[in-house]
């Protein structure tokens, strides 16, 4: 007796863990909303429509031009977006805010320096509030915004221009893959 319950009970335990084997997604499974759609979730291709606003002004929008696609978990958006949009599907809107942390960072004061104006390129005349291209670390385009020019200095912001602001976004998930 002791024997046969031993047996039903190894039978059980490996009946369970075969049904467990169905039951647990495989990796590249689709992940689903309870009425089986398929939302935003790390992995998936998103192609989004958008418009970013600060203080109510429209700064850019993908309406009338190609939608914005992106990675979703790849970081080749701002947080906030991302996290903001993960679990929507195609078709769904949304509205939503993204303050600075969550977004190009809190200003920082340090950021602000004064370049000699031998080193900015001779082709260039720089005036307070031009934004000027520079390269960054990895040899991407960063802008920076020039403040003052005084006699033989220009002071130039290099926090990105939208720094300390709070991104107000409407968005349109178009298409989840």
């Amino acid at each position: 007796m002791k024997t046969r319950n031993t047996m039903l009970c190894a039978i059980f335990a490996g009946l369970m863990a075969v049904l467990s084997i169905f039951s647990i997604p495989s990796e590249g499974a689709e992940k689903t909303n309870k009425e089986g759609t398929i939302v935003v979730s790390e992995g998936k291709t998103v192609k989004v429509n958008y418009t970013m606003k600060v203080g109510g002004k429209v700064l850019e929008t993908s309406i009338g031009r190609k939608p914005l696609q992106f990675k979703a978990g790849s970081h080749q958006v701002i947080p906030g977006f991302e996290k903001a949009v993960m679990g929507m599907k195609a078709g769904q809107k949304k509205s939503f805010s993204v303050s600075p942390a969550e977004g190009y960072g809190l200003e920082d004061p340090k950021a602000i320096k004064s370049i000699p104006k031998k080193q900015i390129p001779p082709d260039i005349k720089p005036k307070a509030g031009m934004i000027l291209d520079t390269k960054g670390k990895n040899g991407q385009r960063v802008p920076v915004k020039v403040v003052e020019v005084k006699k033989d200095v220009v002071v130039i912001n290099f926090n990105h221009p939208l720094a300390g602001k709070t991104l107000s976004y409407d968005v349109e998930v178009l298409e989840v893959k």
